[in-house]
């Protein structure tokens, strides 16, 4: 095709396909055998350094990217391990991805990931395709899956992780807190302070059904005290921080006599402070604010955030850990913190 340079020179650039480099056109340009080239490629058996000094020349110069799935693929165990995530928006996931990827580097496994968008029925496709693949392990956020996505991981002989919930009953290996236990603490945490008009801004309950347990532990909780929650405000799309002001404006035009606000995240919940200070609503004096999940951001906003911080980075880690020392089937509690900050 033709392009043009920003100086008004005219050249061609070729965006032709070409066919990937293979093992054979190394081990040609290096002179030796195709599995030669494996062996110094994997740093395994003999060779000596002249032989993988040629071998590297060849690699370089022809562009040679190993194959390293074919090359899991066709080892005696598989080295993948599968993460199915809900989201990649909220950093929550990342956070597991990062905890998990060190451990995972350090001991030669390779981790893969896909993205539900918190759909079952795209877990249920991804989870098959993930699959097919042979991974050791597969990793996936909750215990709540369609009974197709069930059957396959009870029939896939590798190990299956469930990550950030303690609340259901562990296919293999459990690894976080009990969601419904972090909605009861924040509930228990705004009673003592004293509110009593409390209303909730969150983000679609039966998709994101940690949220939900938070939720129930909440109300449960401010129920049993006999303060039952006042009203609440459901966005009906994904969480982020626009949501959070929106829901949180929509909600007061409703009920301006609440005195604090419980949000389904720390994301929800900026966005509700954000609204406080556009609006000149003094927080906490006239409107607590409480989040979930003690994001970074949360403690340098001009009042730190109140809210609970979950252990993400090491429920990546423990998870990997587990997989790679291939443990027995256990469940393990990381707990989670109180953050009293400064908006409740």
């Amino acid at each position: 095709m033709d392009g043009r340079l920003s100086g008004g020179e005219n050249v061609t650039l070729d965006f032709r396909h070409h066919p990937a480099v293979t093992l054979a056109e190394v081990a040609e340009a290096a002179g030796v055998g195709e599995s030669t080239v494996s062996r110094v490629l994997r740093d395994h058996g003999s060779f000596s350094k002249k032989t993988r000094d040629r071998v590297m020349e060849a690699v370089e110069r022809l562009g040679y990217v190993p194959n390293r799935i074919a090359g899991t693929l066709a080892s005696a165990g598989s080295r993948l391990v599968a993460f199915v995530i809900p989201s990649l928006s909220n950093i929550v996931f990342p956070d597991v991805l990062r905890g998990a990827s060190t451990v995972l580097e350090e001991n030669q496994h390779q981790a893969v990931f896909s993205v539900t968008d918190y759909d079952p029925e795209r877990e249920e496709a991804l989870v098959a395709a993930m699959l097919a693949w042979r991974p050791t392990a597969v990793m996936l956020a909750g215990f709540e899956h369609s009974e197709r996505t069930l059957k396959m991981l009870r029939a896939s002989g590798c190990r299956v992780v469930e990550l950030l919930d303690l609340d259901g009953t562990a296919l293999d290996l459990a690894v976080g807190y009990s969601n419904r236990a972090a909605g009861r603490a924040s509930a228990e945490f705004l009673l003592k302070r004293g509110y009593r008009r409390i209303g909730y801004v969150g983000h679609d309950l039966d998709r994101d059904t940690r949220a939900g347990k938070r939720f129930a532990g909440l109300s449960e909780a401010l129920g049993a005290a006999g303060a039952p929650l006042a009203d609440r405000e459901i966005y009906a799309g994904g969480s982020s921080v626009e949501s959070g002001r929106l829901g949180l404006e929509r909600l007061l035009a409703r009920r301006r006599d609440l005195d604090a606000v419980y949000f389904s995240n720390d994301d929800m919940a900026l966005g509700g402070y954000f609204h406080c200070l556009a609006h000149g609503i003094s927080v906490p004096s006239q409107l607590a604010i409480f989040g979930y999940n003690g994001l970074d951001i949360g403690r340098v906003t001009p009042q730190p955030l109140s809210t609970i911080r979950t252990p993400r980075v090491a429920t990546g880690r423990i998870a990997a850990e587990l997989v790679v020392t291939n443990a027995p089937p256990q469940v393990v509690d990381l707990g989670f913190e109180l953050v009293e900050g400064a908006t409740a």
